[in-house]
């Protein structure tokens, strides 16, 4: 019926100027979503809904086309000036970015709508309340980000920062919004620290990780440093305050402090009193504002009782873990790889060794190769009332089908039973959206809730968190 009355207003519009397209819909990309006259679809990047606009096209197929906005005729109210000069359509604009030019509330909306319509489509899963969505700073938010470093010849400079839209080139950025002001400073500071080294050359990469009380820099090399290449990166530390140098010789498994000493690198979670040490190549989320509250609004979804057992799904190093373990009566992590299980360890004995009279409740942490659980190993680790579930973006289609397995076959769990509710934390609604079919359609729950997390402003990134309860 929605298709029908669609396609009477689409038939019922005046037909527009030659060239002329009405853009309809952001896809999850943030491109503009048009149709033909005829019925082909046109993406188009920097248009907004609402919005009559010329593109022009660089891409096409049989049944769709790719452009770019050329001219706005009628402008989106939700339209607004980017803050960031390096933000744009342009040749040489920053591709960290690719919403500054919609409202920040119009961006979360676009994200709720992207959220349901995979549920919708992809899972056949409609929730049953939809949660406010979870929202904080519009700038500065970004405490993990990965420049690139390239001396240009021809320019007889060094350039830092995130590439270029749809291009390997390093953007000429001089400023940046969404990173810390005092990490915005550093910009040029570095580009500068860089073309003055030996290794200008084999310096491919700066990773950045902030912590409450330290910039970590960890600065690529693919060559020995010199002597005097380190001794610049220690004057730069002590001519900028908190800033921590980190060298990364081969993969991130290699990573070593330049210099020990000073604060560590570490965040807290203050409501429950832990505080979380990291290594800068450890996966912690980027936006910090956001991850604390997310770890409250998790922990009031899951409703955890004193006498709980609750398990924590790829658990990294316990960012939700251990505040658990301030609510239940037990908790289990299960983390993919030993090293990661064993940092996860170590985190919740240094918690419980400085929580002097509120101890923490047991917690054991396993390994296990998640993207392959069965339904025997489920019931090998012992039933819980309550789950946690934060995969990456692959999802965890081997948990959702073994517990479905386990439902639809009996003889297979015996005694163990399911537990009442779980929390699905995503960072990709297609993957979420797939597993709660699974959940919804095989494995006996009913999504009760769902919303968007907005950890990621001015990015296409959705990221959401999802309820569901046994039927």
């Amino acid at each position: 019926m929605t298709d029908e009355i669609d396609k009477n207003e689409t038939e019922s519009r005046p037909p527009l100027p030659d060239g002329w397209l009405l853009v309809d819909a952001l896809d999850i990309e943030a491109q503009g979503v048009a149709r033909r006259p005829d019925g082909k679809v046109v993406f188009i990047d920097g248009a907004l809904p609402g919005e009559l606009v010329s593109a022009n096209v660089n891409r096409k197929k049989n049944n769709w086309e790719q452009g770019t906005l050329t001219a706005i005729h009628r402008e989106s109210s939700q339209r607004v000036r980017p803050r960031c000069p390096h933000f744009g359509l342009h040749e040489g604009a920053c591709g960290g970015c690719k919403m500054q030019h919609l409202h920040p509330a119009a961006q979360v909306a676009v994200k709720q709508r992207v959220l349901e319509d995979n549920l919708w489509h992809l899972g056949k899963v409609k929730a049953e309340m939809i949660l406010r969505p979870i929202e904080g700073p519009d700038w500065g938010y970004r405490w993990r980000a990965r420049f690139s470093v390239r001396h240009v010849r021809k320019k007889e400079s060094v350039l830092v920062g995130f590439h270029e839209r749809k291009s390997r080139y390093v953007a000429d950025m001089r400023e940046c919004h969404v990173v810390p002001s005092h990490v915005s400073a550093l910009l040029l500071p570095l580009r500068a620290l860089i073309g003055s080294m030996d290794a200008i050359e084999t310096c491919p990469q700066i990773e950045l990780a902030c912590g409450d009380e330290v910039i970590a820099l960890v600065l690529r090399h693919l060559e020995p440093l010199s002597e005097g290449d380190l001794a610049k990166l220690r004057a730069f530390a002590l001519a900028h305050p908190g800033v921590q140098w980190w060298l990364q010789p081969k993969g991130p498994d290699t990573i070593k402090l330049l210099d020990e000493g000073g604060p560590e690198l570490a965040y807290a979670l203050p409501e429950f009193g832990i505080t979380m040490p990291f290594k800068p190549t450890d996966f912690t989320q980027v936006n910090p504002h956001i991850n604390r509250v997310l770890v409250s609004r998790a922990l009031r979804l899951l409703d955890v009782q004193q006498d709980d057992r609750v398990i924590d799904w790829f658990c990294g190093l316990g960012n939700f873990t251990l505040p658990l373990a301030t609510r239940a009566r037990e908790v289990l992590g299960i983390e993919g790889s030993e090293p990661l299980v064993a940092r996860s360890r170590e985190n919740y004995r240094r918690n419980q060794a400085e929580r002097i009279g509120r101890p923490l409740a047991p917690a054991t942490f396993a390994a296990r190769n998640l993207f392959e659980i069965t339904p025997q190993q489920l019931v090998q680790d012992g039933q819980a009332q309550r789950w946690l579930v934060d995969p990456p973006r692959e999802g965890a289609f081997a948990l959702a089908k073994a517990l479905a397995d386990l439902h639809m076959q009996p003889e297979l769990r015996g005694p163990w039973s399911a537990p009442h509710r779980i929390v699905y934390v995503s960072c990709n609604p297609a993957t979420l959206a797939r597993d709660a079919g699974l959940l919804v359609h095989q494995a006996g729950y009913r999504c009760t809730a769902a919303g968007v997390v907005n950890m990621f402003p001015h990015t296409a990134h959705v990221e959401s968190i999802a309820v569901f309860e046994r039927a």
